[in-house]
């Protein structure tokens, strides 16, 4: 009885077989990345707003406890928050009312705007 010698195969993974599960891995790797970043971006932009809300809220307040009617113009005040330096530009216009002025204050880092708030103060 003569045998058919077939050639074994070795046990194990082609290089396509590889590349491809290293393509795959990347992919992943890179999405995982990008969100990452994302977040991070997200994170540090909801931390900046906070940071200007308290600095405008607090220059409003100001302008509202101080019982004097504000005088029309602008005006920049710096904020120290967090041992960030932050500029709030504060803008107080005439109302068609004579007894309330309007007043906007909005927060900068550097040159780059962050959040903008308004209010009306009144005569007391």
């Amino acid at each position: 009885m003569a045998r058919c010698l077939q050639p074994s195969r070795a046990a194990g993974f082609t290089l396509i077989e590889v590349l491809v599960a290293l393509t795959i891995v990347a992919v992943a790797l890179v999405a995982g990345l990008q969100s990452t970043a994302s977040l991070s971006r997200d994170a540090q932009r909801q931390a900046d707003t906070l940071l200007a809300h308290v600095c405008a809220e607090n220059e409003l307040i100001k302008m509202r406890l101080s019982h004097q009617m504000p005088g029309v113009g602008d005006n920049d005040v710096p904020c120290e928050q967090a041992g960030r330096s932050l500029t709030i530009k504060v803008a107080v216009r005439p109302t068609p009312n004579p007894n309330f002025r309007r007043v906007d204050a909005q927060v900068f880092d550097q040159q780059s705007p962050i959040l903008r708030l308004s209010t009306v103060v009144g005569r007391l």
